[in-house]
């Protein structure tokens, strides 16, 4: 399906379910199903407004998230029956988006996940939206590159359809756990996914300064999905006031900088979908223009890094047992780029732990397709390539984990 930019998503779900009787004591999920009708009405109530996709209630309905709400296999039939609810609610109105959020798990070392326990869960959760009939994925609220890139390649492995990835950062563009935004774009992109930008957190005034750096480097429309202002506490409640009118002010300079698909997170009412709706029908919206097309941009979690293309790659370190001191070495050197080689399977588990150590660009040298693929799949940033692997094992690891050929 090829999406027709711009697009105007709904607005907040969360907060209008807690006008309806949500309390937050019990897993959202399971009481959408049993209170189908408040789902139903708000869905309704955003396509009056204008929106064009509206976002299955399955943000916590992975395996991780409904186990720890003490509901076990039922994944499917949960993911199945709230698309169903959706698509009831709109019918030919509008699309239904499959919501895609995270599972709150770190990955080893610093967790007790590994990146494929991580796919596998995220698979089994698209499998189930894809069967369901979602028009297309969206993978929400991320905070972490690994839970953004395992919900991709989990989605890109059962599905053809749209995928739109978005995360939530502060006032200085970093997550919780430090992913700069920009970077987070840089690799998600490469990836292959249709639109990335940014949702919750913020007003609209705060997400624009952030979209417009990320405007710097986007080759896909950016997303803009804020919170109706800052919430201030009145008797012990969140109270947004950012107006209709507030938040659609900024819809011109959005424009500009590359938005092509506009919607609310938390506060957000079907005033503020009107107005926005309204605002973009006047907008120009500008087409993704990144300023480095001719150039490679690798990326770790926390920094893009623009290099020539005939970029000097320094020294090889093979990935032994010593690769944390030849990390730290690199990081004190005058190499542009950290180079790695990998050439057993035994290997790999060096590469898991000292990968995150990693500051500087990451130049992958591999004679083995399968064994650079597994390292891709553990590594969470952009890397480098070079080697005598050929074009056709090489390009689609290029499609599939963004790897830049040097």
């Amino acid at each position: 399906m090829e999406l027709q930019f711009p697009l105007i998503l709904d607005g907040a779900t969360g907060t209008q379910l807690q006008k309806r009787g949500y309390t937050n004591e019990q897993c959202a999920e399971q009481w959408v199903l049993e209170h189908p009708e408040a789902i139903q009405d708000i869905q309704k109530n955003y396509v009056a407004a204008g929106s064009n996709i509206v976002y299955a209630s399955t943000f916590g309905a992975n395996r991780i998230k409904l186990e720890g709400n003490g509901i076990r296999n039922q994944t499917a039939a949960y993911n199945t029956r709230l698309v169903g609810l959706s698509r009831e609610a709109v019918g030919d109105n509008a699309m239904v988006a499959g919501d895609i959020a995270p599972t709150g798990k770190f990955l080893y070392p610093i967790g007790d996940l590994s990146f494929e326990d991580l796919l596998d869960v995220y698979t089994e959760q698209a499998q189930a939206l894809e069967q369901a009939g979602v028009d297309l994925f969206v993978i929400e609220t991320t905070m972490t590159i690994p839970e953004a890139r395992a919900a991709l390649l989990a989605v890109k492995s059962v599905s053809e359809k749209p995928v739109f990835v978005t995360f939530t950062c502060d006032e200085n563009g970093k997550t919780l756990t430090g992913t700069d935004v920009v970077a987070a774009l840089v690799i998600m992109q490469s990836m292959g996914a249709d639109a990335v930008g940014l949702n919750c957190s913020v007003g609209p005034d705060k997400m624009l300064l952030q979209l417009e750096r990320m405007a710097q480097y986007a080759q896909v429309p950016l997303i803009a999905k804020p919170n109706a202002g800052i919430p201030e506490m009145v008797d012990g409640k969140a109270v947004y006031t950012c107006t209709p009118e507030e938040f659609a002010a900024l819809v011109p300079e959005m424009a500009a900088a590359g938005v092509g698909v506009y919607g609310g997170c938390c506060g957000s009412e079907p005033a503020h979908i009107a107005a926005l709706a309204q605002a973009v029908k006047q907008a120009e919206i500008k087409k993704p223009a990144s300023k480095h097309m001719d150039e490679l941009v690798a990326a770790t979690e926390r920094e893009v890094f623009v290099l020539p293309a005939d970029v000097d790659c320094g020294d090889v370190f093979p990935c032994d047992e010593d690769v944390m001191d030849a990390i730290e070495e690199a990081e004190d050197s005058e190499d542009a780029v950290l180079s790695i080689r990998i050439e057993e399977a035994d290997e790999l588990e060096n590469f898991a732990e000292g990968q995150y150590a990693i500051v500087k660009p990451l130049c992958l040298h591999c004679e083995d397709a399968v064994l650079l693929e597994q390292a891709l799949r553990l590594y969470q940033g952009r890397a480098l390539y070079t080697g005598s692997l050929s074009k056709d094992e090489l390009q689609p690891l290029c499609e599939k984990y963004g790897l830049l050929v040097r």
